[in-house]
């Protein structure tokens, strides 16, 4: 993959031109924010009288409704949950969206699954940073970035590659590198990390660590020391160094216990889980049962939260990180 830098990227591109960032969630007001503090013309799309219109307002952006913030804008960015944006899409945005615009996403849920069909006349491209909004802003605000991947669906105007880039530097993501993919392939890779490991698979197996303590008479306060208040140690430690760094870092013991039993909790029945996972997500399955889940009001959700709250895991947890707390 061919990593881009400042050097391969100019902002100029977008100066005088309009910017509409639909949503205020945690990257579209990290995004709209970064690219406000880099001298880009920026309007927020909310519903009226939302709270997110409010925030913007106190911010120090301008709001307006979607379809006026979508009105000749020349970028549109589209920011909003992927449950949402098909139908603001279709009621809001597509009647609105001027010819030879550049319609933009933070990941390619939309587009991969067909669920917006954009016109022939518009670019289609992702700016995707690979980092939660907060520390997109963060960082920026450091005079850094963070990574991300831009992809290319439609080349209308023959600058989208252009656009993508410019969109990248006004976010500092440039700085760091920015890194050429395709929606599908950015799409179906963060789905299968989302629910294989980073968010599936990793409470899976502090749950797991957690019960497998408890249930053998161990004190819960200590298990979830144990299995789920280091996690955080463990993760940086990597992030920073790779598993070298890690594995350099925890004691001889930790290592030697690690490497030779590791392979007993993620066995060949794990990985065979986890490429029905991906499965799923090639399929189209996994998009067919969360719109259904949409359309059903989050119901199961909603239960799966609460039998999640209810965990004794969760309620240890709640007791001990309060006693962090700088009162």
């Amino acid at each position: 993959m061919h990593i881009y830098h400042d050097s391969d990227a100019d902002i100029g591109l977008l100066k005088g031109k309009k910017i509409a960032v639909l949503g205020y969630g945690a990257q579209g007001r990290a995004q709209a924010l970064c690219l406000h503090d880099s001298g880009l013309d920026v309007t927020v799309g909310a519903r009226r009288d939302g709270a997110s219109w409010s925030k913007v307002k106190e911010d120090g952006l301008r709001v307006a409704e979607i379809p006026d913030a979508v009105k000749g804008a020349d970028v549109v960015m589209m920011l909003l949950p992927d449950e949402v944006q098909s139908d603001i899409y279709t009621e809001q945005v597509a009647p609105n969206l001027k010819s030879g615009a550049a319609l933009e996403f933070a990941h390619g849920f939309a587009i991969t699954y067909g669920l917006i069909q954009p016109p022939e006349d518009v670019d289609v491209i992702m700016m995707a940073p690979k980092g939660p909004g907060s520390g997109v802003r963060e960082v920026f605000l450091e005079g850094f970035g963070v990574p991300a991947l831009i992809c290319i669906h439609a080349d209308r105007s023959g600058n989208a590659k252009g656009i993508a880039l410019a969109l990248a530097k006004g976010i500092g993501a440039t700085r760091a590198g920015v890194f050429e993919t395709t929606f599908d392939f950015e799409t179906k890779t963060d789905l299968f990390g989302e629910q294989a490991v980073l968010c599936g698979g990793t409470t899976a197996m502090i749950k797991a660590g957690f019960q497998t303590l408890v249930d053998a008479g161990y004190p819960p306060e200590m298990a979830y020391f144990e299995v789920l208040h280091e996690t955080k140690l463990i993760t940086d430690l990597i992030n920073a160094g790779g598993f070298a760094k890690m594995w350099y870092v925890v004691s001889n013991t930790a290592e030697f216990g690690g490497l030779t039993r590791r392979d007993r909790v993620i066995t060949e029945e794990s990985k065979k889980g986890m490429r029905s996972v991906l499965d799923d997500i090639e399929s189209g399955k996994f998009k067919d049962e969360w719109r259904a889940e949409w359309n059903n009001g989050l119901k199961n959700l909603k239960a799966m939260e609460a039998d999640e709250a209810a965990l004794q895991l969760e309620t240890v947890g709640k007791e001990i990180r309060s006693l962090f707390e700088r009162k």
